[in-house]
């Protein structure tokens, strides 16, 4: 019987998970579109934002560009800190909770599948791309002298080309941070660790507005993706559960039995009588001795 809440081997997982990422790299890669159709999209968020007075990728940026104290560490954390904290809280789960770890992955798995989703049909220009009469400032390439990534994209010096910059919306640094923050809120004891678990998310969403790589409304798309993948976890565990539940009711001896699954039939082929335990058949009985030949008197 298939148990859903024991995780498979780490190598299995971190095949899937390699494979995954990968899927999620080379998506982004596929999906750069129209340079002037990601600049409309961008345009359009940013005016839609701003009609709603909720652009506040605006004062964080100009903050954020004004004071290196605060660019510099935000710059760190955006180019570093998902690419760390995101498997270690899914190890942290698969040795801690182990009975909650697939769902765990599924939800981060169909999340990032569906970001991919939205990449390929909404290309996006980040603020920081944006024309400088827009307002904003790229902190990634004002302070690359501090990092290693370069000016070009949050990668690592030279490699900026091999990515995707016009992959803004949804922002899955936000949508992985609600993730990491979910998880150790709910299953940390150590009231640090739910304390991180609840500033991680939100000090996420601060560094990719300040650093101009997302739009508020990006961070709500984050979101909004994990919450819908959330529900597909849940589906696929139901799902589970009730084929783990199906399993169970079936006896093993019926499950492993000849002929099990087709329509059930005697087989009984004595007519109904019954044997004792051991009776010889017939052929193999000692002659008995009303049975034995006449013989001439």
């Amino acid at each position: 019987m298939t148990n859903w809440r024991r995780p498979t081997r780490w190598w299995a997982e971190l095949l899937l998970l390699g494979l995954v990422y990968g899927a999620y790299s080379g998506g982004r890669l596929l999906a750069r579109g129209d340079v002037q159709l990601a600049v409309d999209h961008g345009l359009a968020i940013l005016r839609f934002e701003r009609g709603l007075s909720i652009d506040f990728e605006s004062p964080l940026n100009r903050l954020f560009s004004a004071h290196a104290w605060l660019g510099i560490p935000a710059d760190f954390v955006y180019a570093s800190l998902h690419y760390l904290v995101t498997p270690a809280v899914l190890i942290w789960v698969y040795h801690r909770r182990p009975e909650r770890y697939r769902t765990a992955r599924t939800w981060l798995v169909s999340s990032t599948l569906l970001g991919l989703v939205g990449f390929a049909l909404m290309p996006t220009c980040p603020p920081r791309l944006l024309h400088l009469a827009h307002g904003f400032t790229d902190t990634m390439a004002q302070y690359s002298a501090y990092g290693w990534w370069g000016a070009e994209a949050s990668a690592p010096r030279g490699l900026g080309s091999f990515t995707n910059q016009y992959a803004a919306m949804p922002s899955l640094h936000v949508g992985w941070a609600l993730w990491c923050g979910v998880l150790l809120w709910r299953y940390g004891r150590h009231p640090l660790l739910r304390a991180l678990g609840a500033a991680y998310p939100l000090v996420t969403t601060l560094v990719v507005m300040g650093t101009a790589n997302h739009y508020f409304l990006d961070a709500v798309a984050g979101a909004g993706v994990m919450g819908v993948g959330f529900l597909i976890a849940l589906g696929v565990e139901r799902l589970a559960a009730r084929r783990s539940a199906a399993e169970a009711a079936v006896p093993d001896s019926a499950a492993t039995a000849p002929g099990a699954g087709f329509r059930r039939k005697s087989t009984i082929v004595s007519g109904g009588w019954e044997t004792s335990a051991g009776e010889l058949l017939p052929a193999q009985r000692p002659p008995a001795a009303d049975d034995a030949p006449a013989t001439a008197r």
